[in-house]
């Protein structure tokens, strides 16, 4: 039993695990509803995306807007911990008819 205390006054001091550090992502341009994707995981329209945000783990990412009519568009974002946000301006171009 007196084992048992002593682990969990170890473990009491070292505190609650450290929060995972993240970059913040904001991104500009239209359409606004465009479906944004980062690694493959759809996270919201442009708009939405464009007024809260993404908090990115460090690492690379791969960014892909697409709108219906336009051609995509796709972007690597490198986030390194510590970094100030990163800012993208997706501007889609429309497909010609």
């Amino acid at each position: 039993m007196r084992s048992l205390f002593a682990v969990a006054a170890i473990l009491a001091a070292c505190g609650p695990p450290a929060e995972p550090k993240t970059v913040s992502m904001r991104m500009a341009g239209g359409p606004p509803n465009a479906s944004v994707t980062i690694d493959d995981q759809f996270v919201g329209n442009l708009a939405a995306v464009s007024a809260r945000g993404v908090a990115l783990p460090p690492g690379t990412h791969r960014v892909s807007v697409e709108a219906a009519g336009h051609f995509p568009w796709d972007k690597l974002v490198e986030a390194k911990e510590g970094q100030g946000p990163i800012h993208l301006d997706v501007k889609l171009v429309p497909v010609p008819e």
